[in-house]
């Protein structure tokens, strides 16, 4: 495989012209045949109308029906179909589309996220419904890969011994606060991801608490019973299970650095309007029942009331001091309350998972 030749970096970060020339270059640098094999795949295949979910579950299926029923298992299966760019099967799309449109007219609508944050593309309310639209479309489609998972292990006679979670590790912006993808924000709209369990003392039963993913372990244990002393010393998480003492007073999240960054940014799109270089920050959230408070390394704060604002739409910071002032410190006693690890050593990856990363907003 000829790894060096990035043609999906190039689509990335070149415009017009400069795109074609670049993939040129890059067709005819090393091997043209492979090279060209590749822009081919890249353009037409790489993102399709199932990103791996049907493979996973293929995998699934066959690692259900050959493992050693004498063992309890562990199994941990991650889909990326609910991500830009929204390409999901048509059978779905057509149950959520707005009346009049078809999928090939859905398909063509821009879903250049860097370009709408920076202005360079415009899409109409019509078009962000349609989007949207797609964006369900994904989801029905996953649905409908995960509800496969629950009947493997059902005809695996599995199921009813085995504690099944659904969640996300964030939701999406789609035109929501001026944005588009999952970066640049601590709102609702990433961090309100849905949670189900099946198994245990969860079943039929709606929690109502505060909720964050790292309060998942602690559970998990509680829930079969496991005492691993030395596994809960290190955890940040609270554990939700009925039987617990403990329950959330609040929630955090962190946004530790722009991704794509500014610089990415600008190659990617060109020069950039005053108002994108606010996102130029790292940003820390806490939230009670009541209210979200959000903090940037620049200085920046925003208080939004989520229970008679859930859409976080007016920030009040300015007529709630004493809130503001309480949750800051809040934050800082959280901050403190713990050792924070530093990144040391080198860190590797093949080519694919860089690019795949890459597209996904996650490196740049």
């Amino acid at each position: 495989m000829q790894s060096e030749t990035d043609l999906g970096k190039i689509a990335r970060e070149e415009e017009g012209a400069d795109k074609i020339r670049g993939v040129a270059d890059a067709i005819s640098d090393g091997n043209p045949f492979v090279n060209l094999a590749n822009a081919i795949y890249g353009q037409f295949f790489r993102k399709t109308e199932d990103d791996g979910a049907k493979r996973t579950n293929e995998w699934i299926e066959d690692w259900v029906s050959t493992r050693d029923e004498t063992r309890p298992f562990f199994l941990f299966a991650n889909y990326l179909e609910p991500h830009l760019e929204y390409r999901p099967p048509e059978e779905h799309t057509e149950r959520h589309l707005p009346v009049g449109v078809s999928y090939e007219e859905a398909m063509s609508i821009s879903q250049d996220a860097w370009g709408y944050i920076a202005g360079t593309v415009d899409l109409t309310d019509e078009d962000m419904e349609i989007l949207r639209a797609l964006y369900r479309a994904e989801i029905s489609h996953l649905e409908e890969r995960i509800n496969e998972v629950k009947e493997t292990l059902q005809e695996a006679g599995e199921w009813e011994d085995t504690m099944f979670i659904v969640t996300s590790d964030h939701g999406e912006n789609i035109g929501d606060h001026g944005l588009m993808d999952h970066q640049y924000a601590l709102y609702d709209t990433l961090l309100h991801v849905p949670l189900f369990i099946h198994g245990g003392p969860f079943e039929n039963d709606d929690i109502d608490d505060l909720i964050q993913l790292v309060d998942l372990p602690p559970t998990i244990l509680d829930t079969l019973d496991i005492e691993a002393p030395e596994f809960r010393k290190q955890m940040q998480g609270t554990s939700f299970h009925p039987d617990a003492t403990e329950s959330r007073e609040f929630a955090v999240a962190e946004y530790m650095a722009p991704q794509p960054s500014m610089d990415a940014l600008t190659k990617r799109v060109g020069n950039l309007p005053d108002h994108v270089q606010k996102y130029n920050r790292s940003l820390r959230a806490i939230r009670t029942d009541q209210h979200k408070y959000i903090r940037g390394s620049d200085g920046s704060t925003e208080l939004y009331d989520v229970q008679s604002d859930p859409g976080e739409t007016k920030e009040i910071s300015d007529n709630n001091e004493d809130v503001v002032e309480a949750l800051d410190e809040e934050l800082d006693e959280w901050l403190d309350s713990f050792e924070h690890a530093e990144a040391t050593g080198d860190v590797s990856m093949d080519d694919d998972t860089k690019s795949r990363l890459e597209d996904l907003g996650y490196l740049q």
